[in-house]
């Protein structure tokens, strides 16, 4: 089960993941749970994004909302 500061970083990463500070402590859990991912950008640059599993979840939430 997510913290509420575990699913607002989700929530944070699928809506301006380019505002998702690298260091989030959050973010070390939702790896954990394989529901983000790092994605390196063409820019050389990293940017955190959902995996599939995340992109569910935030579905999910959002439809018992």
């Amino acid at each position: 089960m997510l913290s509420p500061h575990e699913f607002a970083t989700l929530l944070l990463v699928q809506e301006a993941p380019n505002q998702v500070e690298m260091e989030r402590e959050e973010l070390d859990a939702l790896l954990e749970h394989q529901l983000v991912q790092l994605e390196n950008l063409a820019s050389g640059r990293q940017q955190w994004r959902l995996t599939e599993s995340g992109d569910s979840t935030v579905k999910a939430f959002k439809r018992f909302s």
